[in-house]
């Protein structure tokens, strides 16, 4: 495909970014009140400027080609610039907000969220909030499906996550440690107690999240996969699980982050083991993160902190991952 010297438009940007969003270029036409062929056209133009395929066209729409994942990031980020500017400088009301989050089922990602959707001065956005499994977070996140990814690492999955995340070209943000608890119902026996060790749990249901066709116990979202247990039930929602919690007394091992608002029936006790539980946020190595993802993850912060726990500086490794680097080194 020949390079075409004239500069792209930002209408072409916009017109790219809604394709990527919808999946098919007739829908975003529909979308942008725009003829199909004329954002047809655009589509073809667009990738005769920059020189490269970005879509991959079929019967059932269009998916971004590798090109076409890098280039809707910087896209989104000149898109929303504009926005921004034509808000501060020509009084324009804010446009469509657009975000998608995928996560592990924890209640703080959630939390946040609502505070972002609170807070967002937009008349019109757009967000997605997935909770679902550790592999369709990285596959979320590396598609561009969703900007931000929330997970965790231990010392015994980090091998592992970290290398899927760098053939997927992802980098993982370190946000806060935490004590390993249980998660119970108000109901649980073993709720009078300050603390429980494995013992404790031998002969309670033990609750974990289904990980589908990607099983793995490295891709398990509870420490301690490789655990045996008598009895255990693989949910596919946080709802279900609380709700196995108070009719079974079932328990999970989370971080122990659970807000009393939106889960009053479910309480958390520390579980005495020598492990820890890394939370971060995955985001593009090379892409620049949205000023809506910075809110979200603003709001993250937030949440976190008034839990008494310390965050970690997102650009930097933390100890655990430092010491584990070193490791590999001597390996």
């Amino acid at each position: 495909m020949a390079r075409d010297s004239s500069r792209i438009s930002l209408q072409q940007l916009q017109y790219f970014v809604e394709v990527a969003a919808e999946g098919s270029i007739s829908a975003a036409a529909d979308q942008l009140f725009v003829a199909q062929p004329t954002m047809s056209a655009a589509m073809k133009d667009l990738e005769a400027r920059v020189g490269r395929t970005l879509l991959t066209r079929s019967a059932r729409g269009v998916s971004l080609t590798a090109d076409g994942t890098e280039f809707l990031g910087y896209a989104r980020q000149v898109v929303e610039q504009v926005v921004l500017l034509e808000h501060r400088y020509l009084g324009r009301p804010p446009s469509r907000r657009l975000l998608g989050v995928s996560t592990q089922h924890y209640s703080f990602a959630v939390d946040a969220f609502v505070r972002m959707v609170r807070a967002s001065d937009a008349d019109e956005y757009e967000f997605s909030l997935r909770e679902t499994r550790t592999w369709d977070i990285i596959e979320d996140v590396r598609a561009l499906r969703s900007e931000v990814g929330i997970l965790y690492r231990n010392d015994f999955n980090r091998k592992v996550i970290d290398k899927l995340l760098r053939d997927s070209g992802l980098v993982f943000r370190p946000l806060f440690i935490a004590e390993p608890h249980i998660f119970v119902a108000r109901t649980n026996p073993l709720v009078p107690r300050e603390r429980v060790v494995l013992a404790d749990l031998a002969d309670l249901p033990r609750l974990t999240f289904d990980q589908g066709a990607n099983n793995s116990f490295y891709l398990a979202e509870e420490i301690l996969s490789t655990l045996s247990s008598r009895q255990e039930i693989r949910v596919s929602d946080r709802a279900t699980i609380f709700n196995l919690m108070i009719g079974l007394d079932g328990y999970t091992i989370s971080t122990g982050i659970i807000s009393d608002d939106l889960n009053p029936e479910i309480v958390a006790i520390p579980l005495d083991i020598d492990d820890r539980i890394e939370i971060g946020w995955i985001e593009h190595s090379a892409i620049p993160l949205t000023e809506q993802a910075q809110r979200y993850l603003g709001e993250l912060r937030s949440v976190v902190a008034e839990f008494g726990i310390s965050l970690l500086d997102g650009e930097q490794s933390s100890d655990a991952e430092q010491g584990f680097d070193a490791d590999l080194e001597r390996d």
